[in-house]
């Protein structure tokens, strides 16, 4: 090991510059990390593999500013140096250097990083007087001469550069050593890989672009950082997530953050920044520091609604209560991504060179400013939705500048429309790479996958003496859970089971189907489609626990006290399983309602084994349905919420083409499943906290912010209840209480304003949080997990495993790895959140696409699927909110248009768009015209016509017109609703729970039922319901025929 100094120029914090040195350490011995190399060097982890041509080394510049060129997998035998990694921390900043790092540890990557400073013979000194870039070229050239000689000469370097002069230096030095500009590297070596050639050019363009920038400035420059830490620290600054507002983007902003309403009243709506000037180059979701405006230049947010009807400059609506104002001053962290554009139809004013002419592109988001892209192929790309990349935004520019990625295809297209979702929800879901597929155990008709004998004699097998049986979605192929239900001891106990897919036993620790796993998180559901997390080997045949078919499960079962539900004992473990029943809701819900239902595992036996079995089945139903009740009866008196959400399904034909809206119609079943899981989650949760206290990942559901609740609680006065919003159970209480006996509507959209309220919840490392933070708000649970959905959920798969490592704590086994680390798994949570919160975002707006499908492809004024009934829930300046329950839609409904007229009310209730005034009320809304004075009060029901908004360059939004002021009375009966969860609890179990128990009792002493005692709940014949039946024939007899019988 040879010592030297580094001598390193740096700014203090009060900006001045000083001059460091530091000691440095060369060793002959640094790992090189190929398959190839002959110094028996200690290469732990990812290795280069020794079947390739060449190795590239890319130069600084290169990592700097084309690293999405080396992205690409097919580009493999990448060495990354540390000259060209630090290059990139200093220069880019600490997001493009975790992306950085992101690559080098990916294993899907054929990529390392070798310590070229570290290493003696590759270091180089920085001679006196040469400048920075020419001092990092000789290095990463003298590393890519190194490799060389330590690989013996067996592996050819091409080292690539866009600096012509190293290229004329150092291309013809040492043999097997090339330096190339990536241009010929591309055209040499990948020819046919279009999009990094696509790519290349976008870059190149762009830096040209900004090199030719103009000089007069547009915005204030930033300030230095240590300026911006400092007023920090003294409060003369705040800090916070920039939030753009998606019905105002050009005016309205807001900064929050979570501390700034515990230090001053103020500030506990956040801080408005309104106009462009005033954001100072910062985009939506940009960290950014602000400066408070005085007191005098405060502002409000606009109450009026905006939209297509409003003109957002008009600067003539009503503000809210002055809060606190500012401006952007510094930005601590660009949190750009890739962004869907449209090129909009080409005119004069785009500026032209000769080789390519500058496209002011308009995002799909609204929120996101125009960019400006260089491009030799704009007249091609009019109309098309264009993947970009923002690369900078200097103050003297109007717009951020930034490069091309790929063409995602023409807008309005629905393969499209579909990607542009994804994309702008940073879902990326390429297919399953065949190394992730190597690792997949097979299942063919003619290799058929079997259970591995030893793995069945370590489980407890319940194949034999367990009925199992799921109950789904119809169709569903990803069976995540199974249950089982039996009375035990004459009654006196009942055992539950939940048993759940055992996906760790497939899905290892350190794969790269993990590593998949993991980056996606859970599973992305759309409207006309899923992205499953798992190959679908596993999450649509080996893990799912499809009826009929042997299993491995990891099962939780409980021995319950009969009466009072109280737990006697339970047992976790890994378990054999053969699911009896595959069930779909309804046909569970119609056996528990006794109708008439075919049970496709029945349809083949006798009618003698089809009656027992189908009792059996309905029996095992029933006793699910009861421990649910009782249990959510517990939460409940806990102060369990029953919120309310807006779940609408689009019915697709073969082709794919949209037939129809259907609202989620509510079923007990969905409760008493739900219940039973919540149930296994709590459980499992207080497991593996209690044996491991600061390494278990459970979920917390933070109280909601209670000015979050306003517009509930003035709705609810207006509608003359009373909503106490102090606790869950406060809250549970009064939404059950808000009930209208004449409208039950109106306690559905006020549990949807209640659910709207809510925070997020979120997985959390225990080891982070004091105790007090793990309660669950809406389930009244101190501790809680996701246990049960493993095929679908990254989370699940981590708790799987920690619930594994507990149980053999609980054997006196050392578990088999070491667990993670509590920062580790911290941040394993905070990105399956974010994963969450985009898939969360991705479905909606595939919700939002269908539905606008479906409308466009009606006829607003005679299709009378376009004209449905709406219930008024919030009133604004300039019209209200409604909610249309038919198709589970909610949006504005303006009474006022941008040109001043006002809607008009006939005396047949009609509407129409006259000359007048508004005036808005808490509780109403009032236009006057020559037709007199309407009013629109909440909860109100009107009649309303959907349309569609069409935009070339940003999403379909549906259009909402009133065009009555009555109820619209469809011709079709309208379903009934099935009852809340609290009602049920409150009438089922209070009448029913007695007579249950003795009728458990009877049953099990009592002889089999034939389908008509079971049906009728007769004895046997002659009863009184046959005697009724005859009388019910003869009376509908000829009297001639009555007297020849």
């Amino acid at each position: 090991m040879i010592k030297t100094e580094r001598i390193l120029h740096l700014k203090s914090c009060r900006g001045r510059k000083v001059r460091v040195v530091r000691e440095h350490y060369l060793r002959e011995r640094v790992p090189c990390y190929s398959s190839l190399c002959q110094g028996d060097c200690e290469n732990d982890g990812k290795v280069l593999p020794g079947d390739l041509t060449h190795y590239v080394v890319p130069d600084v510049g290169v990592v700097v500013d084309y690293l999405e060129i080396l992205e690409f997998r097919e580009l493999q035998g990448i060495v990354f140096t540390q000259t060209a990694c630090q290059a990139v921390q200093h220069s880019k900043g600490r997001r493009q250097h975790n992306r950085l790092r992101t690559l080098l540890n990916d294993p899907r990557h054929d990529c390392v990083l070798f310590a070229n400073e570290f290493q003696e013979y590759s270091y180089c000194p920085r001679e006196k007087g040469e400048s920075q870039d020419k001092w990092q070229t000789r290095c990463v050239y003298s590393a890519a001469v190194w490799y060389h000689n330590h690989l013996a000469g067996m592996m050819d370097i091409v080292m690539i550069t866009e600096d012509q002069d190293a290229i004329a230096e150092y291309s013809s030095l040492n043999s097997g050593v090339y330096v190339i500009s990536i241009q010929d590297f591309l055209q040499e070596f990948w020819p046919r890989l279009q999009a990094a050639h696509e790519l290349y050019s976008s870059i190149s363009q762009a830096l040209q672009e900004k090199e030719s920038e103009g000089s007069q400035k547009e915005f204030a420059e930033h300030l230095a950082a240590e300026v911006l830490e400092a007023g920090i620290k003294s409060g003369r600054y705040i800090k916070g997530t920039l939030n753009i507002s998606k019905h105002r983007p050009q005016n309205e902003a807001s900064i929050m953050t979570d501390g700034l309403s515990n230090k001053d009243a103020d500030m506990s709506r956040g801080v408005l920044v309104l106009g462009i000037k005033n954001r100072n180059r910062a985009v939506h979701g940009d960290v950014v520091v602000v400066e408070l405006l005085p007191k005098s230049e405060w502002k409000g947010k606009v109450t009026a609604l905006a939209g297509g009807q409003v003109d957002e400059k008009s600067g003539e609506e009503n503000e809210s209560k002055p809060m606190p104002t500012g401006r952007v001053v510094g930005i601590q962290q660009r949190n750009w991504r890739d962004y869907v554009v449209t090129f909009p139809p080409r005119d004069g004013t785009q500026s032209q060179s000769r080789n390519s002419q500058r496209i002011l592109a308009v995002p799909w988001d609204r929120r996101i400013p125009k960019i400006r892209i260089s491009t030799q192929q704009a007249d091609a790309l009019q109309d098309h939705r264009v993947v970009v990349r923002i690369d900078s935004w200097e103050s003297t520019s109007l717009y951020p500048n930034g490069h091309s990625v790929r063409v995602l295809g023409r807008a309005g297209e629905l393969e499209t429309e579909v990607q542009t979702i994804l994309i702008e929800n940073c879902i990326h879901v390429p297919p399953f790479s065949d190394a992730q597929l190597r690792e997949m155990p097979v299942n063919s008709p003619e290799n058929p996958w079997r259970m591995d004998p030893a793995q069945v004699a370590e489980r407890r097998d319940l194949r034999e003496s367990h009925l199992v049986f799921s109950i789904d979605p119809r169709g569903c192929e990803d069976v995540d859970d199974t249950l089982s239900v039996r009375s035990l001891a004459g009654g006196e106990l009942l055992e539950l089971g939940v048993h759940i897919a055992d996906v760790t036993h497939f899905v290892k620790e350190g794969s790269l189907t993990n590593l998949e796993a993991r980056t996606r998180a859970t599973t992305y559901y759309l409207a006309d489609r899923r992205y499953d997390m798992l190959p679908a080997v596993l999450s649509g045949d080996l893990c799912s626990l499809l009826g009929g078919v042997d299993r491995y499960a990891m099962s939780v079962i409980w021995e319950l006290d009969a009466n009072t539900l109280n737990v006697k004992s339970m047992w976790y473990g890994r378990t054999v399983i053969r699911s009896s029943y595959q069930l779909h809701y309804e046909l569970a819900q119609a056996l528990l309602n006794g109708e008439q239902a075919e049970v496709p595992e029945l349809a083949k036996l006798g009618p003698e084994e089809k009656d027992a079995k189908l009792a059996q089945l309905t029996q095992a139903l029933e006793m699910l349905t009861h421990i649910a009740r009782q249990l959510r009866a517990q939460r409940d008196r806990g102060g369990a919420l029953e919120l309310e959400g807006v779940e609408v399904r689009a019915q697709l034909d073969e082709e794919r083409n949209i037939t129809a809206l259907v609202p989620r119609q509510p079923l007990e079943v969905h409760e008493t499943v739900a219940e039973c899981m919540i149930y296994a989650n709590h459980w499992v949760a207080r497991k593996i906290q209690e044996t491991f206290p600061h390494q278990a990942l459970l979920r917390r559901h933070p109280p909601p912010r209670q000015d979050f609740f306003r517009e509930l609680v003035d709705s609810a006065t207006a509608a003359g209840f009373t909503i106490d919003t102090g606790t869950n159970k406060a809250l549970a209480e009064s939404l059950d209480r808000a009930v209208d006996p004449q409208d039950p509507l109106v306690n559905r959209v006020l549990r949807m304003m209640a659910t709207t309220a809510m925070s997020q919840a979120l997985y959390f490392c225990t080891g982070l949080e004091s105790q007090d933070q793990y309660y669950h708000y809406g389930l009244a649970l101190d501790r809680y997990t996701h246990f049960t959905s493993p095929i679908r959920r990254y989370a699940d798969i981590v708790v799987h495993r920690l619930l594994t490592a507990a149980i053999d704590v609980d054997r006196g086994v050392d578990p088999c790895k070491a667990l993670v680390g509590y920062k580790e798994l911290e941040e394993t949570a905070y990105h399956i959140n974010s994963r969450n919160v985009a898939a969360q975002h991705a479905q909606k707006l595939s919700t939002v696409l269908f539905q606008c499908l479906y409308f466009k492809e009606r006829d607003p004024q005679t299709d009378p699927r376009c004209v449905a009934d709406a219930v008024i829930y919030s009133i604004r300046d300039n019209g209200m909110l409604v909610f249309v329950p038919e198709y589970g839609v909610k949006g504005p409904v303006y009474v006022k248009d941008r040109e001043g007229l006002v809607v008009a009310v006939g005396q047949d209730g009609s509407c129409e768009w006259q000359s007048g005034s508004v005036r808005q009320y808490p509780d109403h809304i009032t236009t006057t015209s020559a037709c007199g004075t309407a009013t629109f009060r909440l909860f109100d029901h009107i009649t309303v016509r959907i349309s569609v908004h069409s935009s070339s360059c940003h999403p379909d939004s549906l259009k909402l017109e009133v065009i009555s002021n009555k109820r619209h009375c469809s011709g079709e009966p309208q379903q009934p609703r099935s009852q809340g969860r609290s009602q049920l609890v409150q009438e089922v179990v209070r009448l029913a729970e007695e007579a249950y128990q003795q009728a458990q009792v009877v049953a099990a002493r009592r002889p089999k039922l034939s389908r008509e005692e079971r049906e009728f709940s007769q004895s046997k014949t002659p009863n009184l319901y046959s005697l009724l039946e005859e009388v019910r024939e003869l009376a509908l007899m000829d009297l001639e025929m009555a007297a020849q019988m």
